[in-house]
């Protein structure tokens, strides 16, 4: 007889009702985008955003952050100080308030703040929800407060003066809770960053930071602003006009400012802010900026002679190739799409951030006629390339029609038509490359190998780049087309995989992939379709018995590891030996398979002769290249699903990126001559 399926009631009493900062601890994500690094550190920013609120409203010229080694973090300003005073509404201290009530602060009325990054009021009480403990320290008033929060905002006492006090500010400290978050081991250089990001784009304030787990510390303070900011974006690159245009202006409640500065790149760095939030995914101010720039340089070049007619104007992708700039709005009411605020949607911006551009880009064009002229004729440059770079694109994809959509030869195709099960090795040389054919797994995995080293897409316009037949062949198997005609949404594989050799040159290789996916396909990084495989170095091997290590401390690992097996082994024996001598006293015994023992000769490498651990019976291989594999083995160690390592891919501070990827493959040698002479020292098994 079948068994009755229980009904659930579902009543008024299904419904569950999350109060105070309960909501937060159950879905921290929908309030810092996520429980893992980011997460983490959005906490950081979201205290950091209070003190900065209080700088841009004039009232803050100090700003210290420091990294305790208890895992702790404080930030302190010397600001105004948040109220202490009884909130009506709420009948708790507005401190109180602030850090255990969502959607509360000072930044709702007008009253507090004029201009803020905070708008949503959930940002300090966040933090609190997320903390195992909170405390906050103000001064205001003549008086000094404390109060403090422990397990997710819960208030440990009711806040207390302790103390008088001539100067104001406030001061948070908070310890991220380990069960909430997956790491909360903070970042440096990730800190430092958004440090000097905000130091840039607050004339005048002082921040200082500070980590006590190794005793670094370092200050920011710039008069120039954002156009300190562009110099700074643009200090390792060709520069185009020496003069940095520079406009500041109000209009309205609004405060537009921008700074420009062109190079000799081939691509756009424009970082975009409202609020001192970074809007990475732009919005309306970038719209506005990017209007009037191509307008007003086309008007100039009109009225300058240069260009004769309007069918020769030029494109806004043509004047933004080398175009360094930051646009940075301030406005009282800004809408941004979510907490993490990547866009920004108010469109009166669009007409203001265009209005203030259009004015004074001209001006500046008109008072500076030798910069004028080299940004246009770089303008032009462009238009001419991109005209070629259309026209042999158009061949690469008629000739891919030609050929009824035939695939590049030297391309073993898989056989899944599901992009999101299918993978694309790239690999370097034919030997790996035929390795990998016979290893794969034919369903899902497709293999293509590079010959060489590939054009520096860093130093090449697109025109150029599609002259070079191995680019050629990976830009029409991945299928996704490239310049104005790319469409990510048909790339055959979203999983594209770089195998190289573990060596100088295919380390050479693997960074000129890089450049061309982060300079030409930035969607394939975003989407998180990128990844770098990790081959192992050794094959260690006893018996029937393999090992394979990724690195020396692995190798280290398990040799540890066969050495006390070994020595477990050995003193297992001997304990064997002293029990079976003491049972058999009186008796002749012989040891069975000692001549065996003794003519088994332990195999070595060369590299255990000159110091490794000698174990007998272990044999070390060091893997060269991977055409030293056979496809058994490449299987098994790389490719396989159930054993492989890969290294995704990611570019999540696209500033720092840029200037690295400038830095090590652009035109300018002394960056890169720094950057070594810096770095060599600390650089491990450098293979001459």
């Amino acid at each position: 007889m079948a068994e009755k399926i229980k009904k659930q009631t579902y009543d008024a009493s299904a419904i569950q009702v999350l109060e105070g900062l309960e909501a937060v601890r159950k879905r921290p994500g929908m309030y810092i985008g996520g429980t893992g690094s980011e997460g983490l550190h959005h906490l950081v920013w979201e205290v950091l955003d209070n003190a900065i609120d209080e700088a841009m409203a004039g009232y803050c010229t100090n700003i210290e952050i420091v990294i305790h080694t208890d895992n702790s973090l404080s930030v302190s300003d010397n600001g105004r100080g948040i109220p202490v005073g009884r909130q009506k509404q709420t009948g708790k201290s507005a401190l109180e308030t602030v850090l255990t009530v969502l959607h509360a602060g000072g930044k709702f009325g007008g009253g507090g703040y004029k201009v803020s990054g905070g708008l949503h009021g959930v940002g300090v009480s966040v933090v609190n929800a997320l903390s195992t403990h909170l405390k906050a320290e103000v001064a205001t008033g003549g008086g000094r407060y404390v109060q403090e929060f422990k397990n997710g905002g819960k208030p440990v006492s009711a806040i207390k003066k302790v103390g008088s006090s001539a100067d104001t500010g406030t001061k948070i400290t908070f310890t991220p809770d380990p069960e909430v978050f997956e790491t909360t081991n903070y970042n440096y250089k990730k800190i430092l960053d958004r440090v000097r990001q905000q130091a840039y784009l607050t004339k005048g304030v002082k921040i200082r930071l500070t980590d006590e787990r190794d005793g670094k510390n370092y200050s920011f303070y710039f008069e120039g602003g954002i156009k300190s900011y562009v110099a700074h974006l643009n200090r390792n690159k060709e520069l185009i006009n020496s003069n940095v245009f520079y406009v500041e202006k109000s209009v309205g409640d609004t405060n537009v400012e921008v700074a420009i500065q062109y190079t000799g790149d081939f691509t756009e760095n424009v970082q975009t802010f409202a609020n001192n939030i970074h809007t990475a995914d732009g919005g309306t101010h970038l719209t506005g900026f990017r209007t009037a720039i191509t307008r007003s340089i086309n008007e100039y070049a009109k009225k300058s002679g240069i260009i004769k007619e309007t069918k020769d104007n030029l494109s806004g992708d043509d004047v933004r190739e080398g175009l360094g700039a930051v646009v940075s709005v301030k406005l009282p009411d800004p809408q941004f799409e979510g907490q993490t605020k990547a866009k920004l949607g108010n469109p009166e911006i669009q007409n203001q951030v265009g209005q203030v551009m259009a004015e004074y880009f001209s001006y500046y064009l008109d008072e500076n006629p030798n910069d004028a002229k080299k940004i246009i004729t770089k303008c032009l440059l462009s238009a001419r390339a991109r005209m070629a770079a259309r026209a042999a694109r158009d061949t690469v994809i008629r000739k891919g029609a030609l050929e009824g959509m035939t695939l590049p030869g030297k391309l073993a195709d898989c056989s899944s038509k599901d992009a999101s099960q299918s993978e694309l090795y790239i690999v370097e040389g034919d030997s790996a490359g035929g390795s990998a054919k016979q290893g794969r797994d034919r369903m899902f995995q497709a293999i293509l190998p590079l010959k060489g080293k590939i054009l520096n897409v860093e130093r090449a316009r697109l025109d150029r780049m599609l002259a070079f037949e191995e680019i050629k062949a990976l830009i029409i198997a991945m299928g996704a087309g490239v310049g104005e005609t790319k469409d990510i949404s048909k790339m055959r594989y979203h999983r594209i995989v770089i195998m190289t050799d573990a060596d100088v040159d295919g380390a050479h290789i693997r960074t000129l992939l890089l450049t061309f996916y982060y300079r030409y396909f930035p969607e394939i990084i975003e989407n998180g379709y990128l990844y770098i495989a990790q081959p192992p170095l050794f094959k260690i091997q006893k018996g029937a018995k393999k090992y394979y290590a990724y690195n020396d401390a692995d190798k280290e690992e398990i040799l540890d590891d066969l050495a006390k097996t070994q020595d477990e082994k050995a003193k297992g024996k001997k304990e064997a030996k002293e029990e079976e001598s003491e049972l058999d006293a009186g008796f002749v015994v012989t040891e069975v398979g000692k001549e065996e023992e003794e003519m088994e000769t332990p195999v070595t490498t060369e590299e255990e002769e000159i110091g490794e651990k000698k174990i007998p019976g272990v044999n070390i291989q060091r893997y060269k290249g991977l055409g030293e594999m056979n496809p058994e083995q490449l299987w098994e160690t790389t490719m396989d699903p159930q054993n492989r390592v890969f290294l995704q891919v990611t570019a999540d501070d696209a500033e720092q990126a840029n200037e690295v990827f400038s830095m090590l493959m652009g035109n300018e040698v002394e960056p890169r001559k720094r950057f070594i002479q810096t770095h060599a020292k600390s650089v491990k098994n450098l293979d001459i």
